[in-house]
């Protein structure tokens, strides 16, 4: 896949850029071209999911970082420790969480004093722009629940009115998943006062063993259940594309 020209101008919609019978390898591949919104010229490159087709467990953060975005994987600096010091510590195999952001480019602004690349809020709508993307990695893994890291990712798949501090660690049905349960960004916890980054930390992996006890409730309800094994219907898509493209972006399930 070719780099986009940066004086490309955007399409609107990622929807432009899915490719037909998506798999996570094709959309990923697929996303190395994608122009869905001006933040294609700002990006080192497109930062895409990462993790098993069969994860139960799908972490959203808001968007790549500056080492994300130069490695061109998604948490891989310290928020990712961080993230997966809270998995081993909640009793979650790092192999069954697949990993990914609402936007996947890095959107930053330079320092003037340090040259250093500062990370900025996506606004609505590169977050809008972006969404086919995730909504089409959500079909595919099928995941039994999705952690929100932060509001950006929260609000993109409860809605604006979604608050991450009123309910974090609170498992919310949703079509998108079982249980959605949302909690702060990891990089929250690692900006916050230093008399207050312990207890940050702690509250941190007590949300995230709340995922660990979801997933032993589920598994120990289906062993109830059995022979009768728990079914999915298929997922389906309906297109929301933007007006240059047929692509299908919604995930629903049946």
């Amino acid at each position: 896949m070719t780099k986009p020209r940066k004086t490309a101008k955007p399409t609107g919609s990622a929807a432009d850029f899915i490719p037909p019978r998506p798999t996570l390898a094709r959309l990923r591949a697929a996303s190395k071209g994608c122009q869905g919104c001006d933040l294609f010229k700002l990006g080192t490159q497109t930062v895409f999911g990462e993790g098993p087709a069969s994860a139960r467990v799908m972490v959203v953060g808001e968007q790549p970082g500056d080492q994300e975005d130069k490695a061109g994987r998604p948490f891989v600096g310290p928020s990712g420790k961080l993230l997966d010091h809270a998995f081993d510590a909640a009793g979650i195999d790092r192999d069954d969480v697949y990993v990914t952001n609402a936007v996947k480019h890095f959107k930053w602004a330079r320092d003037a004093r340090t040259k250093r690349r500062i990370h900025k809020t996506p606004s609505a709508g590169e977050i809008r722009a972006c969404q086919p993307w995730l909504e089409q990695e959500i079909a595919l893994v099928r995941p039994h629940v999705i952690v929100c890291l932060g509001a950006t990712a929260a609000k993109s798949l409860l809605g604006r009115d979604f608050s991450v501090m009123k309910k974090r660690g609170v498992p919310v049905q949703s079509s998108w998943a079982p249980a959605v349960i949302a909690t702060v960004h990891p990089s929250a916890v690692l900006r916050a006062p230093a008399d207050q980054r312990a207890l940050a930390e702690r509250m941190f992996v007590a949300d995230i063993r709340k995922v660990a006890r979801f997933l032993e409730q589920e598994s120990a309800a289906s062993q109830r259940a059995a022979p009768r094994s728990r079914k999915f219907s298929a997922w389906q898509t309906s297109a929301r594309p933007s007006g240059t493209s047929n692509a299908s972006t919604r995930s629903s399930r049946a």
